[in-house]
């Protein structure tokens, strides 16, 4: 029988209720063309039955900080405030007048799962939701504003756009000239402009707002963040990202199973990521078949104690095979160059990268001839670099880029500018471009996210003995 709860000897418990105070939070708030005039048409849209609480208001808004450590309480409260962003979504006064608007949508950088997609649903969304007509693409990046006739754009031309890979406007670096873009932009009309691209792109468009601002223009700019890397920071993530893991994942099956089939065979796959590993953070997590992982933000060393070629060693005779997953930006500093090769740039300036997968394929065999002569050994080296950034969005990106462009819609028509859409612990928010042109997304190798990697590949620190 149970024990009364009353009479019961059993020792009671007292629940307490701690309040801690945060500091309040600072608003970072976006520039605003002003003039809210006109009535949203969602309010006369046959698609839609708005309710009080549909239209966004100032007053909605996002924490940028949502995880706390109450421990240090005190040093929080005396630190910077939290900061907080405007919610992205439809106002129910906007600023241009759809019968006058002209938007230009632009691509720029890299390719990238999704890139199609986001114009589609920029077109589909200008036109469908609030009625624009001009809608124009502009073709190979930014020099495309100042060295060819924008494209007009349509939903029937656009339709199977997001079934594609790459970006039917064409894309390239470079060719930024901050007076003639602007003076392109005034030439053709252009009240709105899109622009699309990485930390390179989301650069060049702080500079093109502070123009337009400068001139007094009544046209309003936003950014579009795409970068495969995921390193644009806080955003929660970049579209395509989770493309590329996806694809990333196919790569690193097919090295196991390559290095699985042959006499000590290591499979050896080199992802992209020039300052960040997190595709190959995630892909390593997802597998589970990689024995190492090797990213920018963790150095590593090849030879003597705790090195990897000593790690490699040890799996090979406790498995008889290896999987090595590198991104692209780890053991720069490591790879031989000649002196023209130190000085090499690409179009944006950036300093071209060696092959850290060739480089490491030679010292692998290196190592093991060496090592252990007359022993058979293979090393099989896949790049699959371009399928991961050729291919079409998946189901998620697809739907992550339709409510990225129709942020940057329903802000733009609302009269904001100088801003970027994207989602901000979980919720879509308005972030100043210039923000996140500053706002690197690094692997933390002393987060718990590290900490997974290390758990499922048991690979060493790398730190020096």
């Amino acid at each position: 029988m149970d024990p009364d709860p009353v009479t019961s000897d059993e020792p009671k418990t007292t629940a307490t209720r701690t309040t801690i105070t945060l500091p309040p939070f600072t608003l970072h708030s976006i520039p605003h063309l002003g003039n809210l005039t006109v009535e949203n048409p969602i309010d006369f849209s046959p698609y839609y039955h708005p309710s009080p609480s549909f239209y966004l208001s100032s007053h909605d808004l996002i924490l940028r900080r949502i995880l706390f450590d109450l421990s240090s309480g005190e040093a929080l409260a005396e630190g910077d405030p939290i900061i907080a962003y405007h919610r992205a979504g439809p106002r129910r006064m906007i600023h241009f007048p759809p019968l006058i608007v002209r938007a230009a949508i632009v691509t720029c950088g890299g390719l990238c799962p999704g890139l199609n997609t986001v114009i589609r649903e920029l077109v589909v969304g200008l036109w469908e939701i609030y009625g624009v007509r001009d809608i124009f693409g502009v073709a190979a990046g930014y020099r495309g504003f100042y060295s060819s006739e924008p494209i007009r754009l349509e939903p029937k031309m656009v339709d199977s756009w997001h079934k594609r890979g790459g970006t039917a406007l064409a894309t390239s670096r470079g060719g930024f000239d901050l007076e003639k873009i602007v003076d392109a932009i005034e030439k053709q009309g252009f009240n709105q402009v899109y622009v699309i691209g990485g930390d390179g792109t989301m650069r060049g468009a702080v500079k093109i707002f502070h123009e337009i601002q400068r001139r007094k223009l009544d046209v309003s700019i936003t950014g579009i963040p795409k970068t495969v890397d995921n390193d644009i920071g806080i955003i929660d993530r970049s579209f395509g990202f989770q493309t590329a893991v996806e694809m990333a994942l196919q790569a690193i099956n097919a090295a196991h199973v390559e290095a699985e089939s042959a006499v000590n065979g290591i499979g050896l796959v080199k992802l992209m990521g020039r300052s960040t590993g997190h595709i190959a953070l995630h892909a390593t997590l997802s597998s589970r078949d990689v024995d190492c992982c090797l990213i920018p933000e963790n150095d590593f060393y090849l030879e003597g104690r705790g090195g990897l070629f000593e790690f490699l060693d040890q799996r090979l005779k406790k498995n008889g095979h290896a999987v090595i997953v590198v991104a692209e930006g780890a053991g720069q500093d490591k790879i031989p160059r000649t002196d023209a090769q130190k000085e090499d740039k690409d179009e944006s300036g950036n300093l071209v990268f060696l092959d850290v997968g060739v480089w490491l394929k030679s010292e692998l065999n290196s190592w093991w001839a060496q090592e252990h002569p007359g022993e058979l050994f293979t090393v099989k080296y896949i790049d699959p670099t371009y399928m991961i950034r050729a291919v079409p969005a998946n189901a998620i990106d697809n739907m992550y880029c339709t409510l990225l462009a129709h942020s940057a819609i329903h802000g733009v028509m609302a009269g904001y500018t100088g801003f970027v859409p994207g989602p901000v612990n979980g919720n879509y928010a308005y972030i100043p471009v210039e923000e996140v042109a500053a706002a690197k997304n690094i692997v933390d190798t002393k987060d718990h996210k590290w900490a997974w990697v290390r758990s499922v590949t048991n690979q060493p620190d790398f730190l020096k003995i």
